[in-house]
């Protein structure tokens, strides 16, 4: 995959991830066991997909690589923590502080924390046109995902404090896992085996989780055919296409473009549900996909071997898991 195809994959993984939402009103099921089965089936794909891999390379099929170290393997175990604690953070901060402001938290807070982990890791310093190009895009998110409205809470009394915090904590564990699977890729390990040990990891975790919520609805046809797209579309396919994205693409970026997750959702509401966006609100569709143009311009100066760096949520779906 050649350097410009990197961003291309990632936009494609975004533009699933933006379908979820109106797919998942199809289901009469709750946000969290919906989300819950989206990501137990998609992280069950991906594993098998690592294990089919794996078995391949070590019978000889393809070029073997390295053994991974013991290091790497920690932090996929991690990593693995965090795309199911990020679930929870994520549903947590929406019902304490409302839909709107836990999605923008959440998904805003989260290429900033990509881009700061990644420098601390020690592989790349943002740039100044990439911190202006997500500063825009994050605005236009908000913008988009409020309608220009002012911070209401889950009560008249305002914004809720711990619900931000949370969602903080979510943005956060989805950076973490982004520079995780970034630099596991980047040290040699293969994109699928990355994506299959970090979501079949966290769709072990998940299972009590949608025990606990009843399942009953995926008796349904409706909710069967819901959660099996949830699954292999929106988390499955999805994520193969980030992790090969993260192969040229560094991961502050890709968290940047990933952002084209609420633009697609809200165009897919106004089209497929008839929903209604505000003057305010496509404003706010421009300025995210004019950031999200301005951080996928390739940079001049980069060279081959800087590429490859470590790494609307809609409530019925639980985002990009």
């Amino acid at each position: 995959m050649n350097s410009r195809s990197g961003p291309l994959a990632v936009v494609a993984a975004a533009v699933l991830w933006g379908t979820a939402g109106t797919v998942g009103t199809l289901a009469s099921a709750t946000s969290v066991s919906l989300a819950a089965a989206r990501l137990v089936l998609g992280g069950a794909l991906l594993g098998a997909l690592a294990l089919v891999t794996r078995r391949r390379t070590s019978n000889g099929n393809v070029p073997a690589r390295r053994s991974p170290s013991r290091s790497p393997i920690v932090s996929l175990i991690l990593g693995a923590v965090a795309v199911a604690a990020y679930q929870l953070c994520y549903f947590a901060a929406v019902a304490r502080t409302g839909v709107a402001i836990g999605t923008v938290v959440a998904i805003g807070s989260g290429p900033v924390f990509t881009g700061l982990l990644s420098w601390i890791a020690g592989r790349e310093r943002p740039s100044g046109r990439w911190a202006l190009a997500t500063a825009a895009a994050v605005a236009g998110c908000a913008v988009l995902v409020t309608g220009g409205r002012g911070t209401g809470g889950a009560g008249a009394g305002g914004v809720d404090a711990g619900g931000v915090a949370l969602a903080l904590l979510g943005g956060l564990l989805y950076a973490f896992y982004a520079v995780v699977a970034a630099r596991a890729i980047g040290g040699g390990m293969a994109s699928g085996v990355v994506m299959g040990a970090l979501f079949g990891g966290a769709a072990v975790l998940m299972l009590p989780v949608l025990a606990s919520t009843g399942p009953g609805w995926l008796a349904h046809p409706d909710g069967l055919l819901t959660a099996l797209y949830l699954g292999c579309a929106t988390t499955g396919l999805a994520y193969l296409l980030y992790g090969r994205g993260l192969r040229t693409t560094p991961v502050a970026t890709a968290a940047t473009l990933a952002l084209a997750e609420p633009a697609v959702a809200a165009l897919l509401g106004v089209v497929a549900l008839r929903e209604h966006l505000s003057p305010v609100s496509w404003a706010g569709l421009a300025l995210l996909a004019l950031g999200l143009v301005v951080v996928a311009l390739p940079a001049g100066a980069r060279g081959p071997g800087g590429a490859v760096a470590p790494g609307t949520a809609r409530a019925a779906a639980g985002s990009r898991q």
